[in-house]
């Protein structure tokens, strides 16, 4: 007979979960998936092309959705700004910002017996998320409308090259941290390091989930995305930190609509196939969570930090596809 508390008792414990991203089972090949996925994340970085996204995918959404050129076209008035902070929120939704949003989608799919409960598992999480958001928009929103016009996201003026503009400053400092922290949480996914949610989720289930809503509300600190820029100046010119507040409180959750859909394509679209894949064999999900998290933090840092060093002209050079330069 096994006496109390020996290897073959404790070997039979089951795994328990500390967080939302740190479900106490790991990759069978942590180090593996870890290495793979910083590859992803860095080859991204070299095929990832602002031009088309900013402006073939993003500029052509906020177009059709306004029924106007949104660039070419003045903001005129508070009801114009909000649908335009709005469209213009989902019409970014795929910018190099936001990529690191998808972070976020491993712990969304969880295996649910019936239609209303894959609904409910699915929306609930981005409503969590979308809590986060709205605790950095809506100041931030309401601080521009105060003082906009002397923050470094007024200014458009280029550098020269081998400068950086105090915009760019402040965007490789905003996407460089939240970069490292999404990497933080895939290496805790992955068994590496301590879970840095452990405590608080204890108490506090969903704070992963607003807490990585804080980080996706942080992009609009960083964020150079033009038509968002465009927004940034209309808001700080009207020196009005409530609609400052609505319209980039509008312009995070447009960020979040073209992923709640895709969740719940992935929900619905497979018949709830995809969470009894995941179910089956509770390692796959920990792969697809550190994957994910890895992937959009090699990217937010190389992206925004070095590849953005190379493009000033500060450093001789990064590799990028010629259809990204």
């Amino acid at each position: 007979m096994t006496a109390p508390g020996t290897l073959s008792e404790q070997s039979t414990v089951e795994p328990k979960a500390t967080s939302a991203f740190v479900s106490g089972i790991f990759p069978r090949r942590p180090g593996l998936v870890i290495g793979l996925s910083a590859l992803a994340g860095f080859l991204l970085t070299v095929v990832w092309s602002a031009r088309f996204v900013d402006h073939t995918i993003g500029a052509n959404v906020a177009n059709t959705l306004l029924g106007h050129d949104a660039a070419a076209t003045p903001i005129a008035g508070i009801g114009s700004g909000i649908a335009f902070a709005f469209v213009t929120g989902i019409a970014g939704t795929f910018t190099a910002c936001n990529i690191a949003a998808f972070g976020a989608v491993a712990p969304m799919l969880t295996d649910s017996s019936t239609r209303w409960s894959r609904f409910r598992a699915t929306l609930r999480p981005v409503g969590w998320l979308a809590v986060g958001m709205v605790a950095i928009s809506a100041p931030y929103g309401a601080l521009v409308g105060i003082i906009g016009t002397s923050m470094p996201q007024f200014d458009t003026a280029q550098p020269a090259p081998g400068e950086l503009s105090a915009r760019s400053i402040q965007s490789m400092i905003v996407f460089g941290v939240i970069g490292l922290i999404m990497i933080y949480i895939g290496l805790a996914a992955a068994g590496k390091v301590r879970d840095p949610f452990a405590r608080i989720a204890a108490r506090f289930p969903n704070a992963p989930m607003v807490f990585m809503g804080v980080l996706v509300g942080g992009f609009l600190i960083g964020r150079p995305y033009p038509l968002f820029r465009q927004m940034f100046r209309d808001a700080a010119e009207a020196h009005d930190p409530l609609y400052g507040a609505a319209a980039f409180v509008l312009q995070s959750l447009g960020n979040v609509v073209i992923m709640a859909l895709i969740f719940l394509i992935l929900a619905y679209g497979t018949g709830g196939r995809l969470q009894r894949w995941l179910a089956a064999d509770p390692r796959r999900l920990a792969v697809l969570t550190v994957s994910a998290l890895i992937i959009a933090g090699v990217f937010t840092v190389m992206y925004w930090d070095i590849r953005l060093l190379a493009r000033r002209d500060i450093i001789p050079w990064y590799p990028v596809a010629p259809w990204a330069q």
